[in-house]
């Protein structure tokens, strides 16, 4: 489309008239802030301006690259070892009813088969057993907090 096509749209009869010289002023807008679409609307009629992304990008000098750091160690993929996961979803209760000692405190040494915690789904109560003997070492959860399948809710080693 040559500039003869685009005044002539401007004079078009039926519809909104085509204004070339906002289209001109969107696209040096676009240009200017590297946007790749702008659209106006203005007293009914609808302007949009569009440009093609792409083509060849100059590629700059590679800048220096200084020595690299250590990465820092990465975090164990998984459950830790001895981790005890949730087998449902639910709400968990470290105690067995509100006010009493909790079933089992970080430090505390519990043979295979203890109850360790309580998950609460559709209104059953289903006590959470030691898998093995061992030792308590980290509480994942709080109590009274809702919990997923397979989330680690304690850790024995």
């Amino acid at each position: 489309m040559n500039m003869k096509d685009i005044k002539s749209l401007g004079k078009a009869k039926n519809g909104p008239a085509v204004d070339a010289e906002a289209i001109r002023e969107l696209a040096d807008l676009l240009a200017e802030t590297g946007l790749s679409e702008i659209e106006i609307e203005q007293n009914g009629a609808r302007l949009r301006v569009a440009r093609q992304l792409g083509g060849t990008v100059a590629a700059a000098a590679p800048a220096p690259v200084a020595a690299p750091a250590p990465a820092p160690a990465a975090a164990p993929a998984g459950p830790p070892p001895g981790a005890v996961p949730s087998p449902m979803v639910g709400t968990v209760y470290v105690s067995p009813e509100p006010g009493k000692p909790p079933f089992v405190k970080v430090g505390d040494t519990v043979k295979e088969g203890d109850t360790l915690l309580i998950v609460e789904a559709m209104k059953t109560m289903n006590p959470i057993l030691a898998p093995k003997g061992g030792t308590v070492t980290d509480i994942c959860i709080h109590d009274a907090e809702p919990v997923e399948f397979g989330q680690t809710l304690l850790v024995i080693a």
